[in-house]
């Protein structure tokens, strides 16, 4: 078997509410699907966020194709060296959720020449569903609770808020309305995306604890982990690392400076599916908890990820999904919305592959909208783009 041809097209899905983030806010996901054809008419699926651009996915795609066309899909590890080493790609972050968007197709057509869903291939069954958090968007603190009710109905048990905002007070106020929302039994999570130096770290990770948060995530800068260190041996609530741990290489550093007490990972960030595999390895040595880091996916993705999760033990948090922002998906039968969940959990897809199968009036609708304002969906916002921002905020 060989491969034949990458197909890729860009698609832009809006979200139910804006994205807002410490430094920006995006209106909607926009992802790069692929589809990996053969010579023996298995086509695979894959996906890539568009980060840091569609342009850049689609730009690094056609720069694999010298690599990949002619090459045999069932050797993935063959294939995936022969794009790092000899396209010497390993080193060039930007490139990784292209490379890893080829590997997830590639596993998809492994998948289908066997028979067997890919959580078979990885390990099998350790767990039957898939535990995610509820993504509350940002907004006012009655929007915020409002959100975090609608998650509560939905019966999601952990409920994920971003902080970093310009004046501290805003998030105070939106935590307390999160957790009012969410309910007493709730666990909240709040990522600061290293908007704040490690003595503002410190004093608002103290002084939101007493809305009893589960973890704190990024609070500072991921490229000192000793900022990192300095914050977790002075704060009581744990720390999960996520700017700090994208590639294996850099988890393998918080570990070993005992900078977090949980490590986020993320397949399109460290070039495929099985660095995943790998990166929840290095954790489970460690005795550290992985979680699964989202850049936001679609339905294809989504799935991709559940049967990693699904054959690994120490994914023991919620993952990061962003089923409670998208408004719809790119999928049939599977999608990446709160349909998909139950009481905050996604089952193993069962068919062949990666068990998903692309809706074609839906890929064209939001490739369409992605042709006419695929532009609108990126991260930022007049006031950011107009403003100076800095890191850290203070």
């Amino acid at each position: 078997m060989r491969i034949t041809a990458l197909n890729a097209t860009p698609v832009a899905v809006p979200y139910r509410a804006d994205e807002v983030w410490a430094f920006g806010r995006r209106r909607g996901q926009v992802s790069v699907l692929l589809e990996v054809t053969t010579d023996e008419g298995v086509t695979g699926l894959g996906e890539a966020a568009g980060y840091p651009s569609a342009d850049v996915v689609l730009a690094v795609l056609r720069g694999l194709e010298p690599l990949v066309l002619g090459a045999d899909p069932t050797e993935i590890e063959k294939l995936v060296r022969r794009i790092d080493l000899v396209g010497t790609w390993h080193h060039v972050r930007a490139t990784s959720p292209a490379i890893a968007a080829v590997e997830m197709a590639c596993w998809d057509i492994v998948g289908k020449v066997c028979g067997q869903p890919l959580v078979t291939l990885l390990g099998g069954r350790f767990r039957e569903e898939v535990e995610f958090f509820y993504y509350v968007a940002a907004g006012a603190p009655e929007e915020v609770a409002a959100e975090a009710r609608r998650g509560r109905a939905a019966g999601f048990g952990t409920f994920y808020l971003k902080v970093g905002a310009d004046e501290q007070s805003i998030d105070i106020a939106r935590v307390a309305a999160l957790r009012d929302g969410a309910g007493p039994e709730a666990l909240l999570r709040v990522d600061a995306n290293e908007a704040w130096s490690p003595g503002t770290a410190v004093r608002m990770i103290r002084e939101l604890a007493r809305f009893g948060l589960e973890l704190v995530e990024q609070p500072v800068s991921g490229r000192n982990l000793a900022e990192l260190g300095y914050v977790r041996s002075r704060v009581d609530v744990p720390l999960l690392a996520n700017e700090a741990s994208w590639t294996r290489y850099d988890q393998l550093a918080v570990i070993r400076a005992g900078a977090a007490d949980a490590l986020s990972a993320d397949n399109q960030l460290d070039g495929g599916l099985l660095n995943l595999k790998r990166s929840a390895g290095l954790c489970e040595a460690a005795g550290l908890p992985v979680v699964k880091h989202s850049l936001g996916e679609l339905g294809v993705a989504l799935a991709a990820a559940v049967h990693v999760i699904a054959a690994t033990p120490n994914f023991r948090y919620a993952n990061q999904g962003y089923a409670a922002l998208l408004a719809d998906d790119v999928t049939t039968g599977f999608g990446g919305g709160v349909e998909s969940c139950r009481d905050g959990r996604v089952a193993v897809p069962r068919g062949p592959g990666l068990g998903v199968t692309l809706d074609p009036d839906r890929v064209a609708r939001y490739a369409e909208l992605h042709r006419r304002e695929g532009a609108t969906f990126a991260f930022h916002d007049p006031a950011a783009l107009a403003g100076a921002p800095a890191l850290p905020k203070r």
